[in-house]
């Protein structure tokens, strides 16, 4: 009964080590287009970011505060 604990703590070391490993993988520079997912981008339509941007600054009299933590006074 004594053989039970050590074979169980490496067998629960093993299992826990391949769960934590299972999720490392190297990418290739050329593979990282492939994987990269258009949904996950955070402006995907510059342009029209750009021109809400300025369209809300000009409705509210003030500039900034779109996109970075600051004010709406415009200081950062």
């Amino acid at each position: 009964m004594t053989s039970a604990v050590p074979r169980f703590f490496v067998l629960a070391s093993c299992l826990l080590a391949m769960v934590l490993l299972a999720g490392c993988a190297t990418v290739q520079p050329w593979q990282r287009g492939r994987l990269a997912d258009p949904e996950m981008m955070f402006d995907p339509d510059a342009s029209n970011t750009a021109y809400m941007t300025h369209w809300q600054e000009a409705r509210e009299g003030a500039a900034g505060g779109f996109g970075v933590q600051s004010g709406g006074c415009g200081c950062k």
